[in-house]
C-alpha cells in the first residue's frame, strides 16, 4: 500500500469496513475517494452516481487540498485525475453496472471549455467506458450576470456502462399513458387520436405497393388496431412506402427500417400500453434545502430517481464517490436500495448523516 492509500485523514482501518454486510443499509466514509476505492473489492457495487467538483469553480471547506478535485493547475490535470478515479470506479462496479456522471461546463478567458465532453471522451478513449446517454439536465434557472452571451441553464448527466449487456429496468421508469385508447363503432382511436382511417386510405390509394403488399399492410393495420382495442397498445405510427419516409435514414445499409420499407412496403411503430421511456432532457430545479450547510452544489433527489430505478436492482448498492451532503445515498435508501457515500469533507459528511437520520434511518 503506497502513501496515497495510507493518507492520515482516512477514517477507516480495515478493508471490510468499506463493504456493506446484509444488515447494513448504508455507509458514509470520510476520505479521498481514490484511496478508498482502491481498498474496495472488485465488482462490489451495482451503480455509481456522482457529481465531482467542477474545475476551477470553487474551493471546498477541507484542509486536504492535495486530494481535492477541481483545483488542478490546468484542465488537462483535472481530466487526467478524473480519468484515474473512474478507472478505479470501473473496477469495483459489477459487470452489468452503470456509471452516471454529472458535470457542468466552465468559461475560462471568455472561452467555453467544453469540460464535460473533455472528461467524457477521455473516459471512453482511455477508460474503456461505453456511453449510453447524454442527458441534458435543464435546471430551469440560468445565470444572470452575463451580458454578452446567452444564459446557461443546463448541465450534462452522462450514462456510462462497462459492457454492452447491462442491467436496465425500463418498465420502472416508463411514463404511463394518461389518455386511454377510445373504441367507437367506426374505429379504434389511439391516445393521440390516430384511428387508422388515414393509413387505410393511403394504402388503398398507393401506386407503389403491390396487391400482395396492400393485403399485408391492411392485415397488419387491423391487427394493430385490435391490440389497441384489447389494451395491449396505447398508440402506433405507420410508415408506407411512397407516402412517409423512414425516420432516421433512407439508406438500407444503415437503417433497418429503410430495409423493411423497401422489402415489405410498410412498417408499424408500436407504442406499448405500459407507457414510453423518458426523453434525454430532464426539467428539474436544483435543490435548495441542503444548501444551508454551505455546500454549493447539491444534487436534487429527483435527478437521481431514474438512474437508481433503471440501473440498480432493488437492494443493490449505489455508490457516490463525491457524496457531499448525501443526496445519492438518501435517494437510494428511499428507493429501497443501499448506499455508500465517500466524502473528503468532514463537515459535509456530518451533514449527510443528519440528512439520512432525518428520513428515519439510523446509521448502523
Amino acid at each position: 500500500m503506497d502513501y496515497h492509500e495510507k493518507c492520515l485523514f482516512l477514517h477507516i482501518e480495515m478493508t471490510n469496513e468499506l463493504v456493506l454486510d446484509t444488515s447494513e443499509r448504508y455507509k458514509l466514509i470520510e476520505g479521498d475517494c481514490l484511496s478508498v476505492m482502491k481498498m474496495m473489492d472488485d465488482e462490489s457495487v451495482n451503480c455509481i452516481i456522482t457529481s465531482p467538483p467542477y474545475w476551477g469553480m470553487r474551493r471546498y471547506d477541507n484542509d486536504n487540498d492535495v486530494h481535492e478535485v477541481g483545483n488542478e493547475g490546468s484542465f488537462d490535470e483535472y481530466v487526467n485525475k478524473l480519468t484515474r478515479i473512474f478507472s478505479e470506479a470501473k473496477r469495483i462496479l459489477v459487470k452489468d453496472g452503470s456509471l452516471w456522471l454529472n458535470l457542468g461546463d466552465k468559461y475560462n478567458n471568455k472561452e467555453l471549455m467544453g469540460m464535460p465532453w473533455r472528461v467524457a471522451i477521455s473516459l471512453m478513449d482511455s477508460g474503456g467506458w461505453i456511453m449510453r446517454n447524454d442527458v441534458i439536465w435543464n435546471q430551469l434557472k440560468g445565470t444572470q450576470s452575463c451580458k454578452d452571451r446567452l444564459r446557461d441553464s443546463y448541465e450534462h448527466f452522462f450514462h456510462f456502462v462497462k459492457s454492452k449487456k447491462y442491467y436496465y429496468d425500463a418498465d420502472s421508469v416508463r411514463i404511463k399513458p394518461v389518455i386511454k385508447p377510445k373504441v367507437t363503432k367506426e374505429a379504434t382511436i389511439s391516445s393521440t387520436g390516430v384511428s387508422g382511417k388515414k393509413y387505410r386510405r393511403q394504402i388503398e390509394e398507393s401506386n407503389t405497393l403491390t396487391k400482395e403488399e396492400k393485403e399485408a399492410a391492411f392485415k397488419a393495420l387491423d391487427a394493430t388496431l385490435m391490440d389497441i382495442r384489447l389494451g395491449k397498445l396505447n398508440d402506433f405510427r405507420m410508415t408506407i412506402r411512397g407516402v412517409q419516409r423512414a425516420w432516421h435514414s433512407e439508406s438500407t445499409d444503415i437503417s433497418g427500417r429503410a430495409r423493411e420499407l423497401q422489402e415489405k412496403g410498410f412498417y408499424i411503430m408500436r407504442i406499448g400500453a405500459n407507457g414510453h421511456l423518458p426523453t434525454d432532457i430532464w426539467d428539474i430545479v436544483p435543490e435548495d434545502t441542503w444548501r444551508k450547510d454551505s455546500h454549493c452544489a447539491v444534487f436534487p433527489e429527483e435527478l437521481l430517481r431514474i438512474p437508481i430505478l433503471a440501473t440498480c436492482p432493488e437492494n443493490g448498492v449505489v455508490l457516490d464517490p463525491f457524496s457531499g451532503t448525501g443526496s445519492t445515498v438518501a435517494a437510494a435508501l428511499k428507493l429501497n436500495r443501499r448506499g455508500i457515500g465517500i466524502e473528503l469533507s468532514k463537515s459535509y459528511n456530518e451533514n449527510a448523516k443528519k440528512r439520512i437520520e432525518s428520513i428515519g434511518l439510523l446509521l448502523i
